[in-house]
């Protein structure tokens, strides 16, 4: 398996799971009954699970696009070092966006969601440059 390909699934599956922290929150604050149900006021989540919530939110929007850009790489042939490091390199901004998002660390945050749009830039590049 390309890198590139490898890292488009863990990124999938780190997307895919996201969620699973803040249903977890979602159950602790609201109770079984509550967190499945449609409580007409409901518990508000803990600060740290609102914040995964739109962490997980916007790992989804941005998996829209590496993904294709990945999978067009793929599909046409467009190989190599930048392609490879900038899929690995996206994974792991990703997975520092998602931490730091969800602990509230301001500047990291937003450093790494930049890495990661470079990163996709950076394929997007290269795909282009290759035609």
């Amino acid at each position: 398996m390309k890198t590139e390909l490898l890292y488009l699934a863990l990124v999938t599956a780190f997307t895919g799971l996201l969620w699973v922290p803040y249903i977890l929150d979602r159950v602790a604050v609201r109770g079984v009954f509550d967190a499945v149900g449609y409580p007409e006021n409901p518990k508000p989540q803990s600060a740290w699970a609102q914040r995964l919530m739109k962490a997980h939110a916007n790992a989804v929007e941005n998996l829209v696009v590496f993904a294709p850009l990945v999978l067009l790489a793929n599909a046409l042939g467009v190989t190599g070092t930048a392609i490879a490091m900038s899929a690995a390199v996206y994974f792991w901004a990703r997975v520092v966006h998602a931490v730091c998002f969800t602990f509230a660390v301001p500047w990291v945050r937003t450093l790494s969601f930049v890495v990661g749009f470079l990163a996709q830039a950076c394929i997007a590049w290269q795909i282009l440059a290759h035609y």
